[in-house]
């Protein structure tokens, strides 16, 4: 096949596995109300359309909806939709951690409902692999994040305090959310019956300006769960997708040695992170995904420092015309401009051709 002819899954798929590509891929996350953006200025209505509209190399992502009635997602948590101070739009915040009082694990089992595969109809997910893969975009299902869940559950400060001085409780936790997660996963890459491209084992180690735990706890409490969970994704011959917010360059190569495949959002605005260090040291194991800023550079910066953020992530993460998938850090948020959108990808497509 010669390369101008790849399809959207291809040109992801050649960029994970480090082959030739026609040009770069380009991929998008946004919050909704960025999204709607840019259904309302493309004048269309879901996301294959978008991506058709915009020529991006979109991820689409297949799940099982919940069949259980009375609960308040996966994990039972009550969310409220908070306005951000500025009017631009809303974020969905838990009111309350269910298992934040809980002193024991007699006390947790007594009042909480852990979430189980039979909660979820898996019926449909085949046809939906089948529908995105005759499209031609890259099908990403499953999502395994075990200290986001643990935060829902019982909150950020008392997660960190369970680590630091209640181990049984933090492993007791830790098991039951990914007894739930890893089952919950395989189910759905089953159904997909070898439609899936890639699977999320994913995470968030890092702030602003650090880990937010030493990398001794990290292997201690998770590393066995990636272990699993990365040899069960690869078992279904998918991809391990794997998402780390912050200041995480230093975590990269146990990232690379637990067997991830893709490394996201890339936030190398941060301290610790060096581009072209990170590119020569793991370009051959990783794909990156990722890169343009989006908490300063795409909602308050000028077309010069847009299309300066794309040279850069270019120039340093597809010096070799592979192993890099451009896309934003994270979300694109709702203060964000239609207009630094449009540069960011219209540049992307100019600047990123092989």
């Amino acid at each position: 096949m010669a390369k101008s002819e790849m399809t959207p899954r291809e040109r992801i798929l050649a960029a994970i596995n480090h082959q030739q590509l026609d040009r770069l891929p380009l991929d998008y996350w946004g919050v909704p109300e960025a999204t709607e953006k840019l259904y309302k200025h493309f004048a269309v209505s879901n996301d294959i359309e978008l991506a058709k509209a915009m020529d991006l190399d979109l991820i689409m992502g297949v799940g099982a909806p919940m069949i259980k009635s009375g609960r308040k997602g996966d994990w039972d948590v009550e969310m409220k939709r908070v306005p951000h101070a500025d009017g631009s739009g809303f974020y969905d915040e838990p009111v309350s951690h269910p298992l934040k009082d809980c002193k024991s694990i007699d006390e947790i089992d007594a009042i909480y409902e852990w979430p189980a595969p039979d909660m979820f109809d898996y019926s449909t997910i085949k046809e939906q692999c089948k529908y995105t893969r005759d499209q031609g975009y890259a099908i990403r299902i499953g999502y395994i994040s075990l200290t986001y869940f643990y935060q829902m559950l019982r909150g950020t400060e008392q997660m960190m305090m369970d680590f630091a001085a209640d181990p049984e409780i933090a492993e007791y936790i830790l098991f039951k959310a990914n007894e739930f997660a890893s089952a919950h996963t395989a189910r759905m890459l089953e159904a997909a019956d070898g439609l899936a491209d890639m699977s999320e084992v994913t995470d968030d180690f890092g702030s602003q300006i650090g880990l937010l735990m030493s990398p001794d706890m990290i292997e201690n409490y998770l590393g066995k769960y990636f272990n699993s969970n990365v040899d069960m994704v690869k078992a279904y011959n998918a991809k391990v997708f794997h998402h780390n917010c912050g200041d995480i360059q230093s975590m990269v190569p146990w990232l690379v040695e637990k067997g991830c495949n893709v490394l996201n959002p890339i936030q190398w605005h941060l301290p610790s992170w060096d581009l072209k260090k990170l590119k020569a040291e793991f370009g051959k194991d990783m794909c990156f995904h990722g890169g343009i800023d989006n908490q300063h550079v795409l909602p308050f910066g000028s077309k010069d420092e847009i299309e300066a953020e794309v040279r850069a992530c270019v120039d340093n993460l597809f010096s070799d015309k592979t192993g890099y998938i451009l896309a934003p850090c994270h979300c694109i948020q709702a203060n964000t401009p239609l207009e630094n959108m449009l540069t960011m990808f219209d540049y992307a497509k100019k600047y990123g051709r092989t």
